[in-house]
């Protein structure tokens, strides 16, 4: 065990998973002097391109940690998105602008997650105190009154740490909350997603295009996400037609092809496949270890409050531990931390995102088009579209969670 893991045990963190909650709750308790380990079984950091819109509230958090203004450069600032209709191209676009003053950051951010993880890492590296352990992989985990150890499988063998307290943030297949034996409540969709990522330049095709759209469609809805380098389309697939059916060359062209036409093929970037859940983690918490972020709850990617919420769980977490270390607070407020975010997961974000899917996943032309007026109609009126804003982009799931006592 090198040193900077075997100092202090009493006074360390250990955090598994290196992912953006990993990181972002490895970045605020080193700022705030807590010595840290951050476990990934990885050999470098992941370039997941699965999430990719950082809320106005997630934002402020990261701007407290000195990150946003760094993330700020290497995305694109979105102040406004859209709900489109396909076939008639019919559309309301909601401006952030008028969530000014409920923000710092009135806008969403579109930025790729692994950039996240890139900016923080030689951040983490600067600060005393700090050890980041690649290729360790979380084998067992065991506690007692005193606090956390870990064994590790590292290239060299099997490692045991050992600190006060272990954040499980690894993932939906979090080993963590597997040694904890915690259950992940909830459902799985039938049908997997699919994201295309392409170069081709949508904005030339379709008329106002924002840079986050929301397209329904009597046929097959899908989303249609900028980042910096491409566009990033997401579709639901046919849960009957196997994974090879689903990447093949001819489908993505078709797919693609349906929202543009295209003179040449388009040009392909990234394809990925991936399972949907809605489930929440019977506890965040038990003894001391605790869970955040998809560790311990999963929901669909349509509104981007999956990664977003995580980042939610990393912070307000943190700064339980942080009373905990420097004010002598008690540790009952690692419970408060469990009913706060589950309490506000299952309120909010798991209600809103599969709200967002029946809205967009809606197949008749009279009701898709009511909804597209109805939202018109919200718009125009200014405390509705707040209101409405708030909810969408998670400023109203925050403040609730503070509320919870």
């Amino acid at each position: 065990m090198n040193e900077a893991s075997g100092a202090n045990d009493d006074k360390r963190v250990l955090i598994a998973g290196a992912g953006p909650v990993g990181c972002t709750a490895a970045l605020m308790l080193a700022q705030a002097g807590i010595p840290v380990t951050l476990i990934e079984s990885e050999p470098a950091l992941v370039e997941d391109l699965r999430a990719s819109t950082f809320h106005p509230p997630s934002l402020d958090m990261l701007d407290d940690l000195g990150v946003t203004e760094k993330l700020i450069p290497q995305g694109l600032v979105a102040p406004k998105y859209q709900f489109r209709d396909r076939t008639t191209g019919a559309y309301a676009e909601f401006d952030l602008g008028v969530l000014e003053g409920c923000t710092r950051h009135p806008y969403r951010l579109q930025c790729e997650q692994f950039k996240l993880t890139r900016t923080i890492l030689p951040m983490l590296q600067a600060l005393p105190g700090v050890e980041v352990r690649f290729n360790s992989s979380v084998q067992t985990v065991s506690q007692n009154d005193q606090g956390v150890s870990v064994v590790v499988e590292t290239p060299d063998g099997p490692e045991t740490l050992a600190g006060r307290y272990l954040i499980g943030t690894d993932g939906a297949r979090s080993k963590v909350r597997q040694q904890m034996e915690i259950e992940l409540e909830g459902f799985t969709y039938p049908e997997l997603f699919l994201v295309v990522s392409t170069d081709f330049p949508f904005e030339d095709h379709l008329e106002g295009l924002s840079y986050v759209n929301y397209l329904s469609d009597p046929e097959e809805w899908c989303t249609l996400l900028r980042v910096p380098d491409f566009w990033r389309a997401l579709f639901p697939t046919d849960p009957t037609k196997s994974e090879d059916e689903l990447v093949n060359p001819d489908t993505l062209q078709a797919k693609l092809g349906r929202l543009a036409s295209s003179d040449t093929p388009f040009h392909i970037e990234h394809t990925t496949l991936y399972r949907i859940h809605q489930r929440v983690a019977r506890q965040y918490r038990k003894g001391n270890v605790l869970l955040a972020g998809d560790a311990c709850h999963l929901n669909n990617p349509l509104g981007g409050m999956g990664m977003n919420g995580g980042l939610h769980d990393a912070v307000n977490a943190c700064e339980k531990i942080i009373r905990i270390f420097h004010d002598g607070a008690s540790e009952d407020l690692l419970d408060l931390y469990e009913r706060q975010r589950r309490g506000v997961t299952i309120e909010f974000v798991q209600s809103q995102t599969v709200q967002n899917k029946k809205n967009i996943e809606q197949a008749e032309d009279a009701a898709r088009l009511k909804h597209i007026a109805s939202l018109n109609e919200m718009i125009s009126k200014k405390d509705e579209a707040i209101s409405f804003l708030r909810r969408n982009n998670m400023v109203d799931a925050v403040e609730r969670s503070y509320a919870i006592t």
